[in-house]
């Protein structure tokens, strides 16, 4: 349900009630779509038997200013309307802050029982050994790829950048790690 809405609310949310009780267990959103409204409308339909049925996935950004992260918005979970995010993952890779700090910022999170799982959009295999290397002080406690963490839901997937970001299908191969270093 990315874009704008065109339906009633109570529509979308029938929707999203309907995917589940079809056997959908994987719902994935970002501060993005709407902005904001797409994980609005999520909270409300996880609302009382939804949520335990469903993993919940949502994309993040965060900012560096003043020598200061802060969130892009609200914390999702809030928005949301739940206590927990299952999986919680950066949109893209910011450059201009280095990934051990965006994971020990993050692992705060996970400390504080906000989010379950961290993950990375678009990184690249290095990017992945930094955030997750042992030696690192803020190594990525509970840093998961969705391939695992869905494994027991009978789904998997691992995304890759698109070509449209700016390299073709060959330039990016040699990027990436495979499942199997994962699992």
């Amino acid at each position: 349900m990315h874009g704008h809405v065109l339906k009633p609310e109570s529509d979308m949310i029938a929707l999203i009630h309907h995917a589940i009780d079809s056997g959908i267990t994987v719902l994935d959103t970002s501060d993005v779509y709407g902005p904001h409204t797409n994980e609005i409308l999520l909270g409300k339909a996880l609302k009382a038997r939804y949520r335990g049925r469903v993993e919940l996935a949502t994309e993040f950004g965060i900012r560096y200013e003043d020598g200061q992260y802060s969130y892009c918005g609200d914390p999702a979970y809030v928005r949301a309307a739940c206590d927990c995010i299952d999986l919680y993952y950066q949109h893209r890779i910011d450059t201009k802050v280095p990934i051990e700090v965006t994971i020990g910022e993050l692992k705060k999170l996970v400390e504080e029982g906000k989010i379950k799982y961290i993950g990375l959009s678009e990184a690249s295999a290095s990017t992945i050994r930094r955030a997750r290397h042992p030696s690192n002080n803020s190594c990525a406690v509970g840093m998961v790829l969705v391939v695992t963490r869905c494994g027991g839901r009978d789904c998997s997937y691992l995304q890759i950048p698109m070509p449209s970001m700016g390299k073709s299908i060959e330039q990016v191969q040699g990027e990436f790690i495979s499942c199997e270093t994962f699992v």
